[in-house]
């Protein structure tokens, strides 16, 4: 029945491979950064922080730079000049045992990392169209997730056997990494006439993006959803260990089972989802709803603290109710931006969309930290108003969007609608 919508787009496989590839690259530095760039360069840990944070920084600013280049240049060169850049920077940080040099092979791979979500999600579009999209958002999340999960497996495997010194060859295994998915995305070739970069000039820059009210309002809504990304990795171990008294090796379950759920069902809850025809605006907005109602579950288990095994039994609970809100928000919400997207400007457009992920990541730390520090549930409480207002953002805003961005496969044309044209973004 549903079989027109999971044939496979050309170069799905190879786009596949490489982000599982380059996760594995991923997984095998991000969970021990600080450490890893520490026994790497042998700097401090302050020296090491303090220039993460300013490249990190860095990176941000550089994101429209990206946005523009894949407009003018198309996503899968600068896609390919991306992996390019993180496999330079991974091979040299052996040789990085300076401050200065440090900094520069920091920024280089700052610049390519944060960036790189732009790119990605373009490439997306100018290979897939429709449910196709949902599908691939899907299976490029689960497959990140179990490279990552992977990569740490690896690291702690290759630690366990010879000790801290072995950080300098997983540098080479992470530009290894990169380089191997690079030549697989090489392989990729957008869809014949999705994109004509020289009938298509963009005719304002982001100036179109700025007077977009409906993308706008997209980003915004966007924003108060990542709030809810960024718990799992900064509020549940602060929360875990100051509010509710438990073990670090919660944290660990934690992580563990969110990674295990994602890789493992992501792709049949995105499927589930997608073949029910559900609007994206309506599949995301539940999947907004269900991160509200795990953080109302941790304010509650914050309020009752029951005992060590209902404690542990009630936060898996509340942490497959958030995971089961990260599958059916994530394939959605990303997929939505793609299509809404103009596609002259799509690299424009996505990277102001990316934005509000990076800036929920930036601001999350300092004000969870914040709230956690006057009253546990504080936090939980801010990011249930958030979830909530995400979800009713994206439901207003579904009349505002293009109809061909709402439903990944709509049943018949609208009349009257009007196709999305590069020169006249919709504005509510």
């Amino acid at each position: 029945m549903a079989a027109s919508t999971e044939v496979r787009v050309p170069g799905e496989r190879p786009l596949l491979v490489a982000a599982g590839v380059s996760a594995v690259g991923i997984g095998m530095y991000v969970p021990f950064s600080l450490v890893f760039f520490h026994h790497v360069t042998g700097l401090s840990f302050a020296a090491v922080g303090l220039v993460l944070t300013v490249t990190g920084l860095a990176g941000l600013a550089f994101m429209p730079m990206a946005g523009s280049a894949v407009d003018r240049f198309g996503a899968r060169r600068v896609t390919l000049a991306l992996y390019a850049m993180r496999t330079l920077g991974f091979a040299l940080y052996p040789f990085a045992d300076s401050l200065p040099a440090f900094a520069a092979v920091a920024l280089v791979t700052a610049l390519a990392d944060r960036s790189f979500p732009v790119a990605q999600q373009s490439l997306i579009g100018e290979v897939a169209h429709g449910g196709a999209q949902d599908r691939l958002q899907a299976s490029l999340r689960a497959l990140q997730n179990a490279g990552m999960g992977a990569g740490a497996m690896i690291v702690s495997g290759v630690l366990a056997l010879w000790g801290t010194g072995a950080f300098g060859h997983t540098a080479y295994g992470n530009a290894l990494a990169f380089a191997l998915a690079g030549l697989l995305v090489s392989r990729v070739r957008p869809v014949r006439g999705a994109r004509s970069t020289s009938a298509k000039r963009p005719p304002a820059g982001y100036r179109m993006v700025l007077r977009d009210r409906p993308f706008l309002g997209l980003t915004a809504a966007n924003f108060l959803a990542a709030l809810g990304y960024a718990a799992l990795s900064v509020l549940f171990p602060l929360y875990i260990t100051t509010w509710l008294h438990g073990p670090d090796s919660l944290t660990g379950a934690a992580f563990t089972l969110n990674t295990v759920l994602c890789a493992g069902i992501g792709v049949l809850v995105a499927g589930r989802v997608r073949r029910s025809g559900a609007r994206r605006t309506r599949s995301a907005a539940l999947g907004s709803l269900l991160f509200a109602a795990a953080f109302v579950g941790q304010i509650v288990l914050g309020t009752v603290r029951p005992g060590q095994g209902a404690t542990l039994v009630a936060l898996l609970a509340v942490v497959v109710l958030y995971t089961l809100g990260e599958l059916v928000h994530s394939p959605s919400g990303g997929a939505l931006s793609v299509s809404a997207a103009p596609e002259a400007v799509r690299g424009r457009y996505l990277a102001t969309y990316q934005l509000s992920y990076s800036l929920a990541t930036a601001l999350a730390p300092s004000l969870f930290t914040a709230l956690l520090s006057v009253d546990g549930r504080l936090p939980w409480a801010l990011l249930t108003l958030t979830a909530t207002g995400a979800a009713l953002a994206l439901v207003r805003l579904e009349r505002h969007l293009p109809a061909e961005a709402v439903r990944a496969e709509p049943p018949v044309a609208v009349a009257g609608a009007q196709p999305r044209d590069a020169a006249a973004p919709t504005t509510a």
